[in-house]
């Protein structure tokens, strides 16, 4: 694998929240909108019904009107998250995520079943020949308790060329490093943890799909495109500016996705609260959000990286 001036899907993607009226319900127009903003602020990619989206609390119907909403509203590329635990649902999804017009889909590693490496390449294989579209798969253990190994992945990219891509939240980069050179020239592997984001560049990640990036994208192009060029120390402290905002977005009091949307409607983009299990953000985390977003944007501001400007501000 090597990494070209260009990408398939972008280099700085946004796992996108999904917002949700009053009563809980998504809303499909303040999706869109969000959807929108996120663009103008940086992101030239986006991810819809990630975890960060809501996924395991979103039923099918959401999932399809969220896909095919957001993809008729903006012009970049827009990957579904289409898989699950369950072989056949996902492959019933990802069919369904090309009907509405996405670019590619995101398979995240079955979850909970815990199936051997045998069972995942299964999974894998099945998924991605149910349609044409780019397959990114998605491995964190973390939340999956299974690890998709080197060896596996390989021998899925040679079964099914349509499998373009990794998001790589496994926390491994020693892992990662051994396993990129033996990608073919077209695969992609993006960093699928924030705060690692500069260390896999190192290794020849090729971009991030993010978090932070609700907020920060335009640091994390200015991180990306510094690294690439040669100057590394730019990079560094790019990367040490945007450290606040990889603190916030996930605590074990307020897991992602609920320091997001505290942030973004703190941001006035009123995308309402998490579902349950999830629930309501802790007190005071919209007031701790605006000072990681003032204290983010000042510090990028200072090594002269664009920053995203709040749409309360744009309103006036």
């Amino acid at each position: 694998m090597t990494i070209g001036a260009s990408t398939r899907f972008g280099r700085v993607l946004t796992a996108m929240a999904t917002s949700m009226d009053g009563d809980g319900e998504v809303d499909l127009d303040r999706t869109v909108g969000l959807a929108r903003w996120l663009v103008d602020n940086g992101s030239e990619g986006l991810i819809v019904t990630g975890t960060t989206g809501e996924a395991p609390t979103l039923t099918d119907d959401e999932k399809i009107s969220l896909w095919e909403a957001v993809a008729a509203a903006v012009s970049v590329p827009v990957i579904a998250g289409s898989g699950s635990n369950d072989t056949l649902h996902s492959i019933h999804m990802t069919k369904r995520a090309k009907e509405v017009g996405v670019a590619g889909a995101l398979i995240v590693t079955p979850y909970y079943n815990r199936p051997p490496q045998s069972g995942l390449l299964s999974h894998f294989e099945a998924v991605a020949n149910a349609s044409d579209l780019p397959v990114i798969i998605y491995d964190i253990p973390v939340r999956t308790g299974r690890k998709v190994e080197g060896g596996t992945l390989l021998e899925l990219i040679q079964r099914c060329s349509n499998v373009v891509g990794l998001k790589d939240a496994a926390g491994e980069p020693l892992a990662t490093s051994k396993l990129i050179p033996k990608l073919p020239e077209y695969f992609e592997v993006y960093s699928g943890d924030d705060g690692l984001t500069l260390p896999l560049l190192a290794i020849g990640a090729v971009g991030v799909v993010g978090v932070a990036t609700h907020w920060a994208a335009f640091g994390y192009r200015a991180l990306i495109s510094s690294f690439l060029s040669g100057d590394h120390l730019r990079a560094i402290k790019i990367n040490q500016a945007l450290m606040p905002s990889v603190d916030f977005e996930s605590k074990p009091e307020a897991p992602n996705p609920i320091p997001v949307k505290a942030m973004l409607n703190a941001l006035g983009l009123e995308v309402g609260e998490t579902r349950l299990p999830l629930g309501r953000a802790p007190e005071n985390l919209s007031k701790e959000a605006l000072q990681v977003f003032d204290e983010t944007n000042q510090s990028l501001s200072a090594l002269g990286v664009e920053v995203a400007i709040a749409k309360k501000e744009i309103r006036g």
